[in-house]
């Protein structure tokens, strides 16, 4: 993968966008712009402690913002530029909508310094659902495999 100015630029804005934001007081040092074509489809910054939401971080909210934009739930073509290597949650959302790529500036270990430390949830997530510190107990319901059936059915169901 070959870095470009245009790369450079809109990496820029995304750190651009964390500092504002923080300073602000909005949210934690976070940004993220998503471009595709050359053009900007959505800005979005860490928002957590200032809408009192915990995924409202600064990718999840370019992501949402982008996809209002194009009115589509896939970005596919699109990069993702984030001032901070995305968290599992961040990571997991991009590749739900589909982005081509990901440049980021900061690592995960820069982050874990400074008090984003994501390493538990990554080490949790490989783990047997009843084996995680959120411990999940799977209880299977008829009702829920006959909505799963009906879906399956479904001739109007738009697959993502």
């Amino acid at each position: 993968m070959t870095t470009t100015d245009d790369d450079r630029r809109h990496l820029a804005r995304a750190v651009a966008l964390s500092r504002e934001h923080m300073e602000r007081g909005e949210g934690g040092p976070f940004g993220a712009v998503i471009v595709r074509d050359g053009a900007v489809l959505a800005e979005g910054w860490n928002e957590v402690t200032s809408s009192n939401d915990p995924t409202a971080h600064a990718e999840v909210s370019a992501i949402r913002r982008a996809c209002r934009a194009v009115g589509d739930f896939s970005l596919r073509g699109a990069t993702l530029y984030t001032s901070c290597e995305p968290c599992p949650m961040c990571l997991a959302s991009a590749f739900w909508a589909r982005v081509d790529r990901i440049v980021y500036a900061n690592t995960r270990t820069e982050a874990a310094a400074i008090g984003f430390d994501d390493a538990f949830i990554y080490d949790e997530i490989p783990k047997d659902p009843a084996a995680r510190a959120l411990p999940a107990e799977h209880l299977p319901l008829e009702e829920a495999r006959a909505v799963f059936r009906a879906w399956m059915e479904k001739a109007d169901k738009v697959a993502y």
